[in-house]
């Protein structure tokens, strides 16, 4: 007898060992042709299996479908195997790698003697299509390892057979058959590819063999897939809006950066984009001189010796930059925290100079991989709004409360007002004591619930020297940008030697709190554009108010509107082309000007200005003092 647990709690017992689908089809039937897998045991114990699984004993299941998260897993990572099904009818010299599943879809890697087409991905989503529609079963098999290697290698798939060569010997590998395809996984996966009826293949990139540069180039298909139709049509829609909103489409358009072949990786800041960059930075510099912080500029490049006292370079070696001088080897800084370390021991600290906060716009560089560069999002050359916090054990909590607060005013300032938390706990690499790991990781969760956040916990996500709170913006289409952090340090100070005279007069190590904020200035200023669809905040927009003459009759008096409004502190420019008015506007209306001010012989003889502002909103003719007030009031209270 084996005895089932449903999730309301209801048992069901069964003469003998038990399926999935059967469990399911005793339930009703439709969850029996609705079933995708199960989710066996509880907890962090639960794990995803086939509708084909036999329960061999007593045990707690619950039948997933497309109305769950793991459903949605299953299909993803079924229309994934789908995906390679369909190359290989079409494309049989093809070999296959690995297709995971990634956020909203999935993507396979594939090895082929020619570069794919957009007209080959066409032919492979139509070809998918015919295949779910056959609904052919998925089937499992398990084999020894070495069984499989050469079973692979007999089909000349030499990607899947090294794959299994580096499973230890004497262990099986599993395998799943849909009609003519059959592939190295270890699921679990839908029943039947009839399933997979929602998906759509989005793009064509390459990705080099275990992510390797020496290693050969492959091809690298990524799909989507969904639940439903509607779902998939929400996810392209709101794709498209990305399109519109893309930080490199609009940074062009704006004339903000540009990325240039000469300098992978590194940004050149035209000058209304280095207009946007010092609004940020100076905000933050304000942030700082409010807060308690004391601005510092540590060195670019430091000794080699300095990275691999701190444990640095084990661990960032491979995205580290490095010379060498007089037979002294050196590294560029990929972060800036030994840094301040070094300043904080230049002079006796006692316990009445902690907590010590250093802040710095500091420039890193880190030797990112070619494929991996985004844009200004994801660059090898970067700044960070970065600072350290040098404290008493004592003073962790109430530095972390306020750093919170703080978080979320900066973030409330720049647009965003949902922010996601989540404690990143002790990875299975990392120095410093259990005890000392259990105190920063207790600081961090509770001044969280001290700040009345909700949190998630990422278990052994942290830091190699500590946990880490990370910030996470929602924005306006959804999407989740980690930007912040706050991570509690025990052991670096302790490793370069930096100390404090306690009120007892023993010396102790300091705690180190690593904090950023917005983290890559780059990034973050890459995260408004596409937050703000590049109609920035007008404190934050590089022209605030442009002026338009209508005739040369207005000319001087355009110039001196726009002079009038600079001595005010606004960013303010004139156009006095000859050109149509219509035209002047709807140019600036596509620069995304806040403001735009239109002179004529009226406005000029009563000392007025027609304001329009961004949207299209005509705002009618007012007095210059007026618009004055209205444009600097927006600029002070960030509006």
């Amino acid at each position: 007898m084996v005895a089932i647990t449903l999730p309301d709690g209801s048992r069901r017992e069964f003469p003998g060992p038990v399926t999935v689908a059967e469990v399911a089809a005793s339930i009703g039937t439709g969850l029996a042709k609705a079933a995708l897998g199960g989710r066996i045991g509880s907890g962090a114990d639960a794990r995803l299996v086939d509708t084909s699984y036999r329960i061999e004993a007593d045990e707690r299941l619950a039948i997933v479908t497309d109305k769950d998260a793991d459903g949605l897993e299953l299909i993803r990572h079924s229309t994934a195997h789908l995906l390679a099904y369909a190359v290989k009818e079409l494309f049989p010299e093809a070999q296959v790698t690995i297709g995971p599943v990634i956020d909203n879809g999935f993507f396979y890697d594939f090895s082929y003697k020619r570069p794919f087409t957009p007209e080959d991905l066409a032919a492979i989503e139509a070809r998918m299509t015919e295949l779910a529609r056959k609904d052919e079963k998925v089937g499992r098999r398990v084999l020894p390892r070495d069984e499989a290697a050469a079973y692979f290698k007999s089909l000349g798939e030499h990607y899947k057979a090294e794959i299994i060569a580096s499973i230890p010997a004497g262990e099986d590998v599993s395998l799943y058959r849909e009609g003519g395809f059959e592939d190295l996984c270890r699921g679990p996966h839908v029943p039947s590819t009839g399933k997979l009826k929602h998906f759509k293949l989005m793009k064509l990139a390459g990705a080099y063999w275990r992510g390797d540069h020496r290693n050969e180039m492959l091809q690298r298909i990524y799909g989507t897939a969904w639940a439903s139709k509607d779902d998939l049509q929400q996810y392209l829609t709101r794709l498209e809006e990305a399109e519109k909103r893309d930080h490199r489409k609009l940074g062009r358009e704006l004339d903000l950066f540009h990325l240039d072949e000469h300098a992978p990786g590194l940004v050149f800041w035209h000058p209304k984009g280095w207009t946007v960059w010092q609004q940020v930075e100076q905000y933050m510099r304000a942030i700082y001189r409010d807060n308690g912080y004391h601005e510092v500029k540590g060195p670019q490049i430091l000794d080699q010796g300095l990275w691999e006292k701190t444990g640095h370079w084990d661990k960032y070696r491979e995205n580290m930059f490095v010379t060498e001088s007089e037979k002294r080897d050196y590294a560029l800084k990929p972060m800036n925290c030994p840094g301040h370390i070094l300043i904080y021991k230049q002079g006796i600290k006692s316990y009445r100079d902690l907590p010590l906060r250093y802040g710095e716009f500091g420039q890193c560089h880190r030797n990112e991989p070619t494929g991996g560069l985004h844009g200004i999002m994801r660059v090898r050359g970067f700044t960070q709004d970065d600072g350290h916090i040098f404290c008493t054990e004592d003073q962790i909590l109430p530095e972390c409360d306020a750093y919170t607060a703080l978080l979320k005013r900066v973030y409330a300032d720049f647009g965003f007002s949902e922010i996601l938390y989540k404690v990143a706990t002790r990875p299975e690499k990392r120095i410093g004591a259990d005890e000392l790991w259990d105190k920063a990781e207790d600081a961090l969760m509770q001044s969280l619930r001290n700040s009345g956040c909700e949190f998630q916990v990422s278990p052994g996500d942290g830091a190699f020297y500590g946990p880490k709170i990370e910030y996470t913006l929602k924005d306006a289409l959804g999407r989740e940008w980690q930007c912040g952090t706050m991570q509690v340090d025990f052991s670096l100070p302790e490793r370069l030697g930096a100390e404090y005279v306690a009120e007892d007069g023993a010396r102790h190590a300091p705690v180190m709190l690593h904090r950023a904020i917005l983290g890559s200035l780059e990034r973050f200023i890459g995260i408004l554009i596409e937050q703000h669809a590049g109609a920035l905040p007008t404190w934050l927009a590089p022209v605030q108010a442009v002026v338009l003459n209508i005739t040369d009759a207005q000319a001087d008096y355009a110039a001196e509107i726009a002079k009038t409004l600079s001595k005010q502190g606004v960013r303010a420019v004139t156009d006095l082309r000859n050109e149509k008015i219509t035209y002047k506007i709807r140019e600036h209306s596509m620069q995304k000007a806040p403001f735009i001010l239109v002179v004529g012989d009226k406005e000029r003889a009563s000392g007025a200005v027609a304001v329009r502002a961004r949207g299209n909103q005509d705002l009618g003719a007012m007095p210059l003092e007026a618009f004055i007030q209205k444009i600097t009031g927006d600029i002070a209270s960030k509006a």
